[in-house]
């Protein structure tokens, strides 16, 4: 459920707008994502695990908002971003 600290670094390095940036929504966004499709691999085999769910789902909020965040700083970063991680919006 949780990522490999390998993971989260071939992710940091990937979405970092600059050496050393790990705090950037890009990053942020980039390492929820890969967190969100674990749970749901997840969830595929626990049907009935809610406290994970109820992570799952705080974890979503928390990426819609730093999604909204970036749209409203600066559109062709988020229009970027979705495309390159394959968000639907």
């Amino acid at each position: 459920m949780t990522i490999t600290a390998e993971r989260k670094t071939a992710l940091v390095a990937e979405y970092a707008t600059k050496k050393g940036d790990t705090g950037s929504p890009e990053v942020q966004v980039a390492v929820l994502t890969e967190r969100i499709n674990n749970l749901t691999d997840h969830f595929k085999s626990h049907k009935k695990d809610v406290h994970s769910r109820r992570g799952l789902l705080m974890m979503v909020s928390k990426r819609r908002s730093l999604l909204d965040y970036l749209k409203n700083i600066d559109t062709a970063r988020y229009d970027s971003l979705v495309k390159r991680l394959g968000l639907r919006k």
